[in-house]
């Protein structure tokens, strides 16, 4: 069981700010600078794959703290958290240039986000490499997914094996769950699934709702020595889905109508799966059409139902099914349907 390990994708999760947890709370200058894959088919019942067989979403950026830079000026870090990027900028550089490994960091994260001036992987690389240099677990973690990249510094997969480890060693949970990702991609003995689940836990109980969806995999499939207990799984599940991971979101709401790793809940399924197709996720908008056709958890409603699938189908999802569903429709249903598709977007 070899997983897709993306590097790249990684790398621009980490650049990009994903979900807009990059940006802190307060006022934003005009300084400033300025989701889900859908999935190509889709059945009600999908079951969870192992870590190694199908790959893992890049996990979110962190919201900005103060641990993340280490001991910060307060001036730097107090511009930097009220959005005023170029003074954060202007501050931290000369520390930065002095030696500060967390200045350097801040700097860092400035020039790699495009914060308050244009975006700069090249410079972003020098201050995460100076940074990582003198044991800065962030700046550690950056720098590995740019030495897995070798876009903007020479490609170093050993390096960035070894930085992640470090950082992940000291917590840094974003870390841990790319560790345990490059473990299973360096090899997939019995050992090294036991390695790279332990670090998926880890980042999983440090609150990382991608790490958590993966115990989820794990325990639903008995992965990495640990025995499959649909029960443990589906909590893992609603750990993850709490956070808005729309694909636990997803898969917790299958389990809850099908009954599975714990009491059948239709109603709460129903939820589960309506949160996450109002977020974008186009298989939950598929599979909740069939429960708004099949009247599970919810009042039946043909032009409801209808309504779900045709915004599936527009983000590129086929399912024979539905398509079977939407033929039978009369021209007065499918009109009707199609203006309430219009309102869902």
């Amino acid at each position: 069981m070899r997983p897709r390990f993306l590097p790249a994708l990684l790398l621009a999760a980490a650049f990009c700010g994903l979900a807009g947890n990059a940006r802190a709370a307060g006022n934003v200058e005009p300084e400033t600078a300025g989701s889900g894959a859908p999935q190509a088919s889709e059945r009600m019942s999908d079951r969870l794959q192992p870590p190694g067989d199908r790959p893992l979403s890049a996990p979110t950026v962190d919201q900005v703290d103060p641990d993340r830079f280490g001991k910060l000026p307060d001036a730097a870090y107090g511009a930097f958290q009220r959005g005023y990027y170029i003074t954060a900028h202007n501050l931290a550089l000369p520390r930065a240039e002095a030696g500060d490994a967390a200045a350097q960091t801040l700097v860092a994260e400035i020039y790699a986000r495009g914060l308050g001036m244009p975006r700069s992987a090249t410079k972003a690389a020098e201050w995460y490499s100076k940074a990582a240099q003198q044991g800065v677990p962030e700046a550690q973690f950056q720098y590995a997914l740019m030495l897995l990249d070798g876009n903007f510094v020479e490609k170093d997969t050993d390096r960035a094996f070894e930085l992640m480890q470090i950082a992940a060693d000291k917590g840094n949970r974003l870390a841990q769950f790319n560790l345990a990702q490059m473990i299973l991609d360096r090899q997939s003995s019995f050992e090294s699934q036991k390695r790279a689940v332990s670090y998926y836990e880890k980042a999983a109980n440090a609150g990382l709702a991608d790490a958590q969806y993966a115990m989820a995999q794990v325990y639903a499939n008995g992965f990495g020595g640990r025995q499959a207990d649909d029960k443990v799984a589906r909590s893992w599940l609603e750990r993850s889905a709490m956070q808005n991971f729309d694909t636990a979101q997803l898969d917790l709401g299958t389990w809850l109508v099908e009954g599975r790793g714990g009491a059948r809940n239709t109603q709460a399924g129903f939820g589960w799966l309506k949160r996450a197709a109002e977020g974008g996720n186009v298989a939950a908008q598929n599979r909740l059409a069939k429960l708004y056709r099949a009247g599970v958890g919810v009042e039946a409603n043909v032009i409801e139902g209808a309504a779900w699938y045709v915004s599936a189908r527009r983000a590129g999802l086929i399912d024979p099914e539905n398509e079977d569903f939407l033929a039978g429709l009369t021209p007065e249903e499918m009109k009707d349907a199609i203006q309430r598709a219009n309102r869902l977007r």
